[in-house]
């Protein structure tokens, strides 16, 4: 039986979709843009800015589904611009420490909202 998971504390789904979905023990968090969960408004012109805004919205799901980065398995960073990816890894470290998570990175040639950078993630619980 999957659950849907829902919380103040990251973005509203800007279309038809679940912030995550819990299904056994496994939560797929869709992806996250750099969106302030107060305002509904794009955070920060750079990518460092965005992309911190990014975990922390990532990390409010995870946290909502009983998870948190450390049980994270899976990622995807998809790239407005493959040259923010060295910026993007050095941030993408503060927030995952031991055993690393498989992960791919893609260059996309855009993002809803005009974001520099998207994250989606499987954890589990």
């Amino acid at each position: 039986m999957k659950k849907a998971i829902q919380t103040d504390n990251a973005p509203k789904a800007l279309a038809q979709y679940s912030q995550a979905l819990v299904f056994g023990d496994l939560i797929f968090c869709s992806g996250q843009i750099a969106i302030d969960p107060q305002t509904g408004q794009i955070v920060g012109h750079t990518i460092k800015e965005q992309t911190h805004r990014v975990f922390r919205n990532l990390g409010a799901v995870l946290q909502a589904a009983g998870s948190d980065f450390d049980k994270v398995l899976k990622v995807t960073v998809y790239l407005a611009d493959i040259g923010d990816y060295a910026e993007v890894n050095k941030i993408y470290a503060e927030y995952f420490k031991g055993i690393l998570p498989a992960r791919a990175a893609v260059a996309v040639s855009g993002l809803p909202r005009d974001a520099k950078i998207e994250v989606e993630a499987i954890a589990h619980t």
